[in-house]
Order: C-alpha cells, then structure tokens, then sequence
C-alpha cells in the first residue's frame, strides 16, 4: 500500500517538478547563452555541438531534481508511515530500527 501511495505521489510530483524545471532550464539557457530558445535536435541552423550540450545539460538537471524529489517523498512517507516505500525497504527498516535501539553496555 505504502508503495503503491509513494508511486502515485512520484508521479503527480514528478510531472509538475518536470514542467517547472524545464521552463527554468530554458530561461536559464536563454540568459547564459543570450538565445531565444534552447537548441532543437531538428534545428537545421544549429550544429550538433550546441544541440546535444543543450541536451545533456537540460537531461542533467532534470534528473537531478527528479533524484531530489523523489528521495525527498520516500523519506516524507517513511517519517509518516515507518515503512521505507522504494527499494530495500527491508533492509531499511532494520538499518533504522538498529539504529534507534539504544547499545547495550558488555
């Protein structure tokens, strides 16, 4: 359950970071690069250099706030719920039960 809340709230969170960040990274490439729009890879007057730095740029930044999202949810449901919603949740648990169990002395 807990799974499936935190992929409904990646997806919805997902696509609205996705179209924030796009619009950022072109005001952004617009202001650096002194050009009304970002490089489009069917662009004939544009060379393959400025297309696919264009590219790999806005393809970083994409999937790094993407990265942050969604690390950022999973660690909001495991505060709410206790249970790790992505990978390894097992593993988690335990790491985290672990580390809140107070050392016993020798």
């Amino acid at each position: 359950m807990i799974k499936m809340l935190h992929k409904a709230v990646t997806i919805l969170v997902s696509v609205l970071i996705g179209k924030v960040t796009r619009a950022m990274f072109t005001k952004a490439w617009t202001a650096t690069a002194h050009e009304d729009e970002v490089p489009k890879a069917t662009d004939a007057q544009r060379k393959w250099g400025e297309v696919l730095l264009a590219a790999a740029l806005e393809g970083m930044v994409i999937a790094l706030v993407k990265a942050a999202v969604d690390r950022a949810t999973a660690e909001s449901l495991h505060k709410l719920t206790g249970t790790w919603p992505g990978e390894n949740s097992e593993q988690a648990e335990g790491s985290q039960q672990s580390a809140e169990r107070p050392k016993q002395p020798a």
